[in-house]
């Protein structure tokens, strides 16, 4: 499908009224509906009125953007049309004042590009060694068998490499003393409740603010040190401790806190969700396993670790990554505020409706992946190639300007997870298959959830 030509025009009159999803009740609108299952609510609004439709959550209007050529109008709308920034407020009490969607669209602008260095090829090979390093700490601390609580394992073995990814040793050495419970604490700030009522006095808000000054605290000490010693290093903290604006100022300590929380929150928060579902998914599909440790096999025999190629060779471990996106996108729905009206495919969202795409309910359109409910990994192999019908075919990471940063980094480290994993252990669920726990804002599964593991034979063991 040709993406040259969008068909969506500003400041037209449309010639009809925005359907509504069939359903809603007085006051509460369609919100019970979207709290008992949001995925199969918005496919049954697809079902009734295609690409584009609205519903009620209590007194809010929201409409939804639906299929690849509606995600493409989405993404591509300009920022004084569809903009993120009065959405996600619910964000600065987590990244801080003076950073992301708390300034400008332009001083954001200027401060990812500070972060962009940390993302690059070369400094993922880098990361490749300490992701490797840390998944086998990881193994080696589970002895022969056992199980083991796998949504909060995989949180704290990615914070662990994350941490020391992007934040240095020195921050890796505070995960056991008070950061990485800090971090949860700030991690459990992003719920449903805070996107409507960021500032609410909730004991979660509350847990959720002492949490980011104590990460404040840890890495202004860190700085001070730094500072009073002469010391330097290579990692994204000392980068930001020499960046300038283009006047010339330097960042103050509280913006370096907030641009670390960001690029620890691109390159951790999804990738715990996802690799959590991924052993998941893949317990159903024990040919894949087979599959993909022949695969590590082939890539790495003779080799002692991981590497950045062998990793980026390893296309049905990374078509089964993407599968999973496709299945359990981290972020079920993605909003904008209209800030005037716009028009797209004979409609019009009038100025102050908020609008959206819905990652949870899209990936499974019958029209767009065959099978949609079935795990399958090769329908991103060739010949189907399902993802290259569009741009916008697969969107759990976002899409546009607001895409995930961190995108390839999560997708790199869920790949080394469980190709380390995968070979050194025989893996099974313990518990039954989880539904997912729509009460997160980032939608893992629900408790209890947990691997039984016993040790085998491999590349790396």
């Amino acid at each position: 499908m040709s993406i040259e030509t969008p068909s969506t025009e500003i400041g037209f009159e449309a010639a009809r009224a925005l359907p509504e999803v069939s359903g809603a009740v007085p006051l509460l609108g369609h919100l019970r509906q979207f709290q008992r299952d949001p995925t199969e609510f918005l496919l049954r609004g697809c079902r009734e009125h295609g690409e584009m439709f609205q519903f009620r959550l209590g007194p809010r209007k929201f409409v939804l953007f639906s299929g690849p050529e509606a995600h493409h109008a989405f993404f591509k709308a300009p920022q004084d049309t569809l903009d993120a920034k009065s959405v996600y407020q619910f964000t600065v009490p987590i990244f801080g004042r003076g950073v992301a969607y708390d300034v400008s669209p332009e001083l954001m602008t200027e401060q990812l590009g500070f972060l962009f260095p940390a993302l690059r090829e070369s400094a993922m090979k880098r990361y490749v060694r300490i992701m490797f390093e840390e998944i086998n700490l990881f193994a080696d601390s589970l002895g022969a068998e056992g199980e083991f609580d796998l949504p909060v394992e995989m949180n704290e073995l990615t914070i662990n490499i994350a941490s020391r990814s992007f934040l240095g040793e020195e921050i890796r050495n505070e995960v056991d003393s008070g950061f990485a419970e800090a971090y949860h604490e700030l991690q459990n700030g992003i719920n449903t409740l805070g996107f409507f009522f960021p500032r609410l006095p909730t004991p979660a808000h509350r847990s959720r603010d002492r949490a980011r000054r104590k990460i404040s605290e840890i890495f202004t000490r860190i700085m001070t040190e730094r500072r009073r010693t002469g010391a330097t290093s290579e990692d994204f903290m000392q980068k930001l401790m020499e960046a300038r604006y283009k006047d010339g100022q330097q960042l103050s300590d509280e913006e370096i806190t907030g641009l670390l929380v960001t690029v620890l929150f691109a390159g951790q928060h999804t990738s715990a969700v996802l690799a959590t579902w991924m052993a998941l998914e893949l317990q159903r599909a024990p040919q894949v396993i087979d599959r993909i440790r022949a695969e590590t096999k082939q890539t790495y025999q003779g080799q002692e670790m991981l590497s950045y190629e062998g990793l980026k060779e390893q296309q049905l471990l990374e078509n089964t990554v993407r599968e999973c996106e496709r299945l359990h996108p981290p972020l079920i729905i993605l909003f904008r505020k209209a800030l005037r009206a716009m028009d797209y495919a004979g409609y019009t969202v009038p100025a102050g409706a908020l609008v959206a795409v819905a990652p949870a309910s899209s990936h499974r359109l019958p029209e767009v992946f065959a099978e949609p409910d079935k795990f399958n990994p090769d329908r991103f192999a060739p010949p189907a190639s399902e993802e290259k019908q569009h741009p916008y075919t697969l969107i759990g990471f976002g899409g546009g300007k607001h895409r995930c940063m961190g995108k390839n980094f999560a997708i790199m480290q869920i790949k080394a997870i469980w190709s380390v994993l995968l070979d050194r252990f025989d893996i099974e669920l313990a518990t039954p298959f989880p539904a997912p726990n729509y009460g997160s804002w980032v939608t893992g599964p629900r408790l209890p959830c947990r691997l039984r593991y016993r040790r085998r034979e491999g590349v790396f063991s």
